[in-house]
């Protein structure tokens, strides 16, 4: 099987002391959000230069098994080679067929490098002409990572001057619980407004006030310094 060759091939490139730098990075202790997850330590270039070697030869059981798997990078290499599929495949049922499936397989999509590197990639064009009650149903799900998928997938959008539904989903997570999320929106308020200032603006000037901390030094963080400090400040 291909994919025991590529999962050979990755434990042959790992590095112990990456390993050790990202476990700690990924925040794997004990009731940490990527609690339990397993490095081999290798770099993002070197992974892609895999996918790169396998992309034309892997089938769909193999990046199943890739994706499902409990080291880290061999479910970064299985969804990057998801994507490659997707994106070379002309033939529309099929690339509707590759974007259910990785819908159907959110809970192995389980870091936040994992989200940010794949979803705008693959379900961003999928949704783009499409209806996205998924985007919503992902952001009400209780699951972390389904609910920053939902968001971080506008990304693909918001290149497009398509904000609807990253303002959307950010005034449905702006009370979310975790850290990340707060990030991730913040994120994408401010991309947002790196192509509308005026329609970021206008967002927050409403919601400011009660969003958390770090959602809101995300999205202001390119605002001039006295402008940031109003924003903080609640002086508005």
């Amino acid at each position: 099987m291909r994919y025991e060759r590529i999962i050979d091939e990755l434990r042959g490139l790992g590095s112990p002391e990456k390993a050790q730098h990202l476990s700690r990075f990924f925040k794997t202790g004990a009731g940490e959000y990527g609690e339990g997850d397993r490095f081999l330590g290798i770099t993002m270039p070197v992974q892609r230069e895999v996918v790169r070697r396998h992309a034309q030869e892997v089938s769909l059981h193999d990046i199943e098994q890739l994706v499902t798997h409990e080291l880290h990078e061999c479910r970064m290499v299985g969804l990057l080679l998801l994507i490659a599929r997707y994106e070379k495949s002309r033939d529309e049922q099929q690339r509707d067929g590759y974007a259910r499936w990785y819908v159907e397989h959110v809970q192995y999509v389980n870091s936040w490098d994992l989200v940010d590197v794949t979803c705008p990639r693959i379900l961003g064009p999928w949704l783009a002409d499409r209806d996205r009650t998924v985007l919503y149903e992902l952001a009400r799900a209780d699951h972390l990572w389904s609910n920053r998928i939902a968001v971080i997938t506008t990304l693909y959008f918001i290149k497009r001057d398509d904000f609807t539904d990253t303002l959307r989903l950010a005034d449905l997570l702006l009370d979310h619980r975790h850290d990340l999320m707060h990030k991730a929106v913040g994120w994408m308020l401010r991309e947002v407004g790196k192509r509308d200032a005026a329609c970021e603006k206008a967002f927050l000037k409403e919601r400011y006030a009660r969003m958390p901390r770090t959602m809101l030094r995300y999205a202001i963080e390119r605002f001039p310094e006295e402008e940031r400090k109003r924003y903080l400040h609640g002086h508005i």
